[in-house]
């Protein structure tokens, strides 16, 4: 951990004392998530360090300012989601003890999409956590090589990453348990072919709300590739567009934080809107008949 950023964080985690002791817990949550939002801007480095805050319950956000990393603790191990670039898995990693809790309590590793940017880091957190990583079966074998397949829009785009040890696979709708934890993946192939989606419930006390982390299923690809040739994939697209819309989703998390607009609602002090899946699903879809209404163009 660099110098610049030991000193960030105990500056960060320090207000964050002083403000537990006369502030309720689900205020000095929202000041924590705020103090983020004061680090960090829109569409950040993916490296750069931000502090770790409190998404609700036991759900934290351990990530960079540019890429989300998200830390599920249970009562038998914790469980974490994505985990950045290869040069962002210290950062995680403090983050994760910043928090309080010890990187040997985390069991499970897993993802979101198959790219560098999400996955880089994950043999780092592995080596320093001995987690069991568990992956899509399209995913598996690129998270065990480190190269993108080659049926990936964005293969020729995407740099080779740290392979990490594939533990097991993740099938669709198929929940993964830990103790108390239970996680539910959805297969949305887009963006990339092995995409997870997941969600689960968290609680604060009686208070329990839905956690939605859907993929980022925006449709970039290297310059040769176009969607409209890939007639099945461009469905099965579509298809993971729709699952997203109907997904528990009180509170939305994304893997680029910025693209559910993060940050401008910690600055408001509160994550939660029962329609950010379905805005975000049509977001998603606007851009995709976009890039396919330029394709047409193009031929």
């Amino acid at each position: 951990m660099s110098a610049r950023y030991s000193l960030l964080l105990a500056g960060l985690l320090l207000g964050c004392t002083a403000q537990s002791q006369s502030q309720p817990p689900r205020e000095g949550a929202v000041e924590a998530g705020r103090q983020w939002a004061a680090t960090c801007k829109d569409w950040d480095d993916w490296d750069k360090a931000g502090p770790p805050f409190q998404v609700w319950g036991n759900t934290y956000y351990v990530g960079t300012c540019g890429i989300s990393a998200v830390l599920i603790a249970g009562d038998q191990g914790h469980v974490l989601i994505d985990g950045g670039p290869a040069d962002a898995g210290a950062l995680v990693a403090a983050n994760i003890e910043a928090l309080g809790f010890k990187l040997s309590d985390v069991k499970l590793l897993l993802h979101s999409h198959e790219h560098h940017d999400h996955a880089g880091a994950l043999a780092e957190l592995q080596r320093v956590t001995g987690a069991r990583l568990l992956a899509s079966p399209p995913a598996a074998p690129v998270l065990a090589s480190g190269m993108a397949s080659g049926d990936d829009p964005q293969a020729e785009l995407h740099e080779k990453f740290p392979a990490a040890r594939v533990s097991g696979v993740v099938n669709d709708f198929e929940p993964q348990t830990l103790g108390s934890l239970s996680l539910t993946p959805m297969a949305t192939p887009g963006h990339t072919p092995g995409a997870l989606s997941w969600h689960w419930r968290s609680c604060e006390g009686q208070a329990c709300l839905e956690i939605a982390y859907p993929d980022s299923l925006s449709p970039v690809s290297g310059g040769h590739y176009k969607f409209s040739d890939h007639p099945a994939y461009l469905a099965a697209y579509r298809a993971s567009i729709g699952r997203v819309a109907t997904m528990p989703c009180d509170i939305l998390l994304t893997p680029h934080p910025s693209a559910s607009a993060m940050r401008e609602r910690l600055l408001k002090g509160d994550l939660r809107g029962a329609s950010g899946c379905a805005d975000y699903a049509r977001g998603l879809d606007a851009r995709l008949d976009e890039r396919i209404s330029q394709e047409a163009k193009e031929s």
